[in-house]
Formats: structure tokens, C-alpha cells, sequence
């Protein structure tokens, strides 16, 4: 920090007593006018209407609203809550008078020395009433009419009057309002059973609730709690011996478990909207939001994931997550979310946020483009093993079983899923073709146009996958998945409405071929083992190496769903795992409770159907006895 010069210093007192003096002579014409404030205010001090999400049948599924229990009385706080507040927000309470004239210089010295706001100096009685009467913004008339009130509230109520107060009604983020609410949810304890670090932790949350969330930022709130910590045995409320002790313990969240319907789309709403119109208005503004999802498949979603993850993570590791997302086929429309096993447990997204290998999941849109280059299903490949030379570099892709079954149709190698002829034919169309359908798509991020794209080396976020997936049940449509649709403020104006992309991408003839060859394996399997679901459905298994992500795409004629089952820290789960032992298990559950009304996909109506041998590839006539024959579009 640069040490102001002797101007510099002549300025800085001159503004002291300038300030002072104006305040003084403000402050009596104030204390004339208004002898004494009313603190009958907080008995109308009410937190407006909350605001209420709607799923999309119009019903509601959450609420964002705060959360503020009964007044605590300061006599049955413990002697630590107290003490952790004083030692982080205002150590001399007791002694001032509402203002630290010593706070006030100190700041204005640092704020002027780096010629910005970077320190503040209110007291505790200075937030009270800044949090009661004022709101937050910055201006040096709203500053002065705070410290004429400051001194007024503290000429009229006694420290501990003004304590309790304070207590009962800070904020500590997330729409919890004072320190019965927190301890709630924090700990599922009234406040009377706090213990002296999670008094500390709370102390530490109220400088900046957006920063120190232990629901959301555990590690910077471990941080300050500690920092608040050392306070306390600064002023001696702790000795070292206690401090050491104290700080060695974790955080200890376990908040209050509720029936919370999709905490990971709410989550991601709240930070949304909050962005948008602030949380005075979130919180109290009465709006009405209506989103995509639908509440009923949302609970089944939930509901099956968690039940399958059970099982999962008892065999492949308790570390083991995941996530899980719907969208309706014709518009993109999020109906179901889940972005974990569990909210408490981690409330990263994993739906959104998480960026894994897409492996042969990406396979279909390398078939798409090689029709669009002129290509054919019913083109022929030799699966054996081969090499690709470029320079010192060697590339020999390999089938996953090992094992290698000569010439085949490319609609055979789609459906099997076939690592060899798919780096064959991405050899034969060019990777750069590729990476550019892939942006087509609305695929992000950095996409290597190496021949090794073939086998879904990129990395893709979840929601980017189900788009994608959803192009070829969509006629070749792109449907931006979305969560909100609109919002109303409390009379009834809509001030948001959502406006996703939608697009063709790929031609339906091309999208039709891809999606019927998709459904030829999911088909065999639901006339032979699945004869109660009645409905089409295309699907797409992936899985990367060593098994650290498997996925399951599949698309009905109405609903869109892709799971993806894998280690937050990418490690593989093991020998032998596949997606039809973790993720496609979750995806069939869920299936099965989705009532359906459309059985068949709308496919291109200038494509025929034709019979073909499956092994040799060749048109026939009709389908021979012992002859494996199926149906293609071309």
C-alpha cells in the first residue's frame, strides 16, 4: 500500500473535519426532528410474497421464500453465539456509541489510499439499521441519514435490546433470516444447542452470505470460520489450547432433509433469476414462474435414480454419481433433472456443469455426416484390425470385446456400436467434417478433429448430449433443452419469456435412417423381454475407457432421456462395466412409468422400407425362415 504524501495527508484531514463538522451540525438539526425511532417497525417488517414455481401442467412444485423462525430472546443465547459475532463484526459493541470513530478513520485512510471503497466500518447497530430501513445503496445522503439513526436507536435501546435484534434478523444467504433459522438448517438444532465452532460459523457467514455458504462454498467457509476463531482467542473469549480444537473440527453440516422437488433445477433457477432481477425481488417480489418440468415424472426421476444408486454405489464405490435428464422430443422442454444422488451431499449439477467423454454415444452423428457425404447404410466395411499412421504417430482403434467379424453394412456397424468401421468411415468423410456437424449440433468446447472423434473423445456436458441425441428422434430438429418458460411479476406482466433455439440441423431423411437404425437393437430386446413397454424407442450405449463414464441415450416418440453413470474424480469403476449394468437399468425404470401417447416415430415419408439380410447385407424380398432380416429407410 502507498503512503499518502504530505498533500495527501492535509486532504485527508481536512475531509475529517469537514465530515465531522457537517455531521455534528446535521446531527442536531436530526435528533430535533426525530426524537426517538420506532421499533414497532419490526412487528410489520414483513419478507412480501414469495415467489412460487410452476411445473408444466400449472402446478407448483417449490417456492422460493424465506425462511425466519420466532425471535430468540438474547438471555437463552449462549455466551459463545454472542462472543462470535462481537469478535467478527464489531469488537468495541459494547463500548461505542453506535459508530467507531477509530473504524471510520482507519477505513477512510485505507479507502483513499487505494483510491476505492475496500474497507467498510459499520457497526453492528449501523447494519441493524441499514438492514431495517435502508437498502444498499451507496450514496453519502443515505450514509449520513444511517449514523443520525445509528445514534438514535442507540440513545434509545439498551446494547443487549439491540444484539438480539440484530441476531434475529441478519442474513445469512440462501433465504434464511437470523440465527434460529440458520442454526435449523445448518445443524437441525435450535439455538440453544449451538456449540462454540458452528457460533463461529455463523458469525463468519453474515460479511458476505454469497461467499461463505457452507451449502454451497464448504472450503471458504471453513476458511473464515477459522478466521473468526481467531478472533475469539484474540479477545480472549477462547484460549489457544480451545482454538486448536475447535479449528481441527469440520463444519458438520447436516441440514434438515424436506421433500424437496428437484433441488438441482431450483438451484439452478434461484441463480438464474437472482441474476436477472435480484433477490429482493425473488424472495419477496410474488412472482410466478413457470418452468418445463413436469412434476410427476420429476418425482419417478428422483425416485429411481436415487433407488438404482443404492445398488451402484454398494458395488462399483460410494463415491460413485451421476445425472440424469428429460427433455420433450418436439420442443426441448426440460421435464425431468436430476444432477446427483444427493443435494445435501454435493450441490454441484452435474446435469449442467459436468463435462465427460462421450464415447460411442457420439457414434450416430459420425454416421449422419457420412450420409450427408454421400454415403450409404448399406455401404460395406471389413472389421479386422488395422492401423493409422500419421508421422511418429500410430493409432490402432480396437473393438471393445476384442473381437473382430469381417465385412458388414454400416447400419450393422451403427447398431453394434463397432469402434473399427466407425474410425474407418471418419477416416473416409475427414475428422474436420465431423467437428463441424458437431457444431451444428451445439456441441461446445473444444472438439479435436483427430480420427479418434470416431470413438466420442470430447468432452460434452450431459445437457449438451441430450440435445444432440434428441436431433435424430426430432426429424432432425434441434431443441435447445430449457427449464424456465416465462415470468410473471405479482400483477400478472410477464417480464421474462425464454426464447431457446430451435433449428434443423440435419435433413430428415438422414435423421430418420439414423434414428430406425438406432431402434433395431432396443426393438429386438422389447419384443423379447420387454413386451409390456408398446411404444418405439432408438437408443445409444456408451461407455469411454476403463469404464469411467457409461452412458444411456434413448429417445421414445415423446420424451428424450440421457444417464450417465461415473466417479466425480474420473476414475475408473472397474473391469467389465458396462452401461447396461449402470445406466441403462435407470433409464428402462424410468421409461416404464412414463405413460406414452405416440407409439411410432414420424419418419420421412419419401423413404422406403426395405428388407435386408442383417448378415450379408443384401436386399431380399421378404424375411426367410432362419434368416435374420430387418427393416431399414433408405
Amino acid at each position: 500500500m502507498k503512503t499518502p504524501s504530505l498533500s495527501s495527508f492535509l486532504t485527508i484531514s481536512l475531509t475529517i473535519f469537514g465530515i465531522s463538522g457537517s455531521f455534528f451540525l446535521g446531527l442536531l438539526f436530526f435528533l430535533s426532528r426525530h426524537p426517538c425511532v420506532d421499533f414497532s417497525v419490526l412487528a410489520r417488517y414483513n419478507h412480501g410474497r414469495p415467489s412460487v414455481l410452476y411445473d408444466d401442467q400449472g402446478k407448483e412444485w417449490e417456492r422460493f421464500q424465506l425462511d425466519k423462525r420466532d425471535p430468540v430472546s438474547i438471555k437463552i443465547m449462549p455466551d459463545h453465539l454472542i462472543q462470535a459475532f462481537i469478535a467478527a463484526e464489531d469488537w468495541s459493541f459494547f463500548s461505542h456509541n453506535g459508530l467507531s470513530w477509530r473504524g471510520i478513520i482507519r477505513s477512510l485512510l485505507v479507502n483513499l489510499a487505494h483510491g476505492r471503497i475496500v474497507q467498510g466500518a459499520s457497526t453492528i447497530t449501523q447494519q441493524l439499521v441499514k438492514m431495517l430501513f435502508y437498502d444498499n445503496r451507496r450514496t453519502f445522503k443515505r450514509k449520513f441519514k444511517e449514523q443520525f439513526l445509528t445514534l438514535l436507536v442507540e440513545r434509545q435501546f439498551t446494547k443487549e435490546h439491540i444484539l438480539e435484534t440484530y441476531l434475529n434478523h441478519v442474513y445469512f444467504g440462501c433465504g434464511m433470516y437470523g440465527v434460529s433459522a440458520a442454526a435449523q438448517r445448518f445443524w437441525g438444532k435450535t439455538v440453544q444447542e449451538l456449540e462454540p465452532q458452528e457460533s463461529a460459523l455463523l458469525a463468519a457467514i453474515v460479511c458476505s452470505p454469497g461467499h461463505y455458504s457452507p451449502l454451497l462454498f464448504p472450503y471458504s467457509a471453513l476458511q473464515r470460520r477459522n478466521v473468526v476463531l481467531g478472533k475469539m482467542k484474540k479477545l480472549h473469549f477462547i484460549d489457544h489450547e480451545k482454538l486448536i480444537t475447535l479449528r481441527a473440527t469440520s463444519l458438520g453440516i447436516v441440514p434438515v432433509l424436506s421433500r424437496s422437488c428437484a433441488p438441482y433445477a431450483k438451484e439452478y433457477i434461484r441463480i438464474l433469476l437472482e441474476e436477472k432481477f435480484g433477490k429482493e425481488q425473488l424472495y419477496n417480489g410474488g412472482l410466478a414462474i413457470r418452468t418445463t418440468l413436469n412434476k410427476e415424472m420429476q418425482l419417478a426421476a428422483e425416485e429411481v435414480f436415487k433407488k438404482h444408486f443404492i445398488g451402484l454405489r454398494a458395488k462399483y464405490g460410494a463415491d460413485l454419481n451421476g445425472a440424469l435428464m428429460s427433455i420433450d422430443r418436439a420442443t426441448g422442454e426440460i421435464r425431468a433433472m436430476v444432477g446427483g444422488v444427493s443435494f445435501t451431499e454435493s450441490q454441484f449439477n452435474r446435469a449442467l456443469y459436468a463435462r465427460r467423454q462421450q464415447g460411442s454415444v457420439f457414434k450416430p452423428l459420425v454416421y449422419a455426416t457420412a450420409l450427408e457425404k454421400g454415403m450409404s447404410l448399406l455401404d460395406r466395411a471389413v472389421d479386422e484390425p488395422f492401423a493409422w499412421k500419421q508421422g511418429s504417430v500410430v493409432w490402432e482403434p480396437r473393438n471393445h470385446n476384442r473381437v473382430h467379424v469381417g465385412e458388414m453394412t454400416l447400419a450393422r456397424a451403427l447398431s453394434y456400436s463397432n469402434n473399427v468401421i466407425s474410425a474407418k468411415v471418419i477416416l473416409t468423410i475427414g475428422p474436420e467434417s465431423v467437428v463441424e456437424m458437431a457444431k451444428k449440433c451445439h456441441l461446445t468446447g473444444s472438439i479435436p478433429a483427430y480420427p479418434s472423434l470416431a470413438l466420442g473423445c470430447l468432452d460434452s456436458s450431459l445437457s449438451e448430449v441430450v440435445g444432440m441425441f434428441n436431433i435424430f428422434a426430432n426429424a432432425g430438429m434441434y431443441c435447445e433443452p430449457h427449464l424456465i418458460v416465462s415470468v410473471k411479476d405479482a400483477w400478472g406482466k410477464t417480464i421474462y419469456r425464454a426464447q431457446p433455439v430451435k433449428e434443423r440441423v440435419l435433413p430428415m431423411r438422414i435423421a430418420s435412417q439414423i434414428g430406425q437404425t438406432l431402434s433395431l437393437g432396443i426393438d429386438r430386446k422389447r419384443k423379447s423381454e420387454m413386451p409390456w413397454i408398446d411404444s418405439m424407442a432408438m437408443t445409444k450405449t456408451g461407455t469411454t475407457n476403463d469404464a469411467r463414464v457409461c452412458w444411456f441415450a434413448g429417445s421414445t416418440p415423446e420424451i428424450t432421456t440421457v444417464v450417465y453413470v461415473g466417479c466425480d474424480d474420473n476414475r475408473p469403476m472397474g473391469k467389465n462395466v458396462y452401461p447396461v449394468h449402470t445406466a441403462y437399468p435407470i433409464w428402462l425404470d424410468l421409461h416404464t412409468r412414463i405413460p406414452t401417447a405416440y407409439k411410432q416415430f414420424s419418419f420421412d415419408p419419401a423413404l422406403q422400407s426395405v428388407l435386408v439380410d442383417w448378415k450379408s447385407g443384401a436386399i431380399v424380398s421378404h424375411a426367410y425362415e432362419n434368416k435374420d432380416v430387418v427393416s431399414l429407410l433408405l
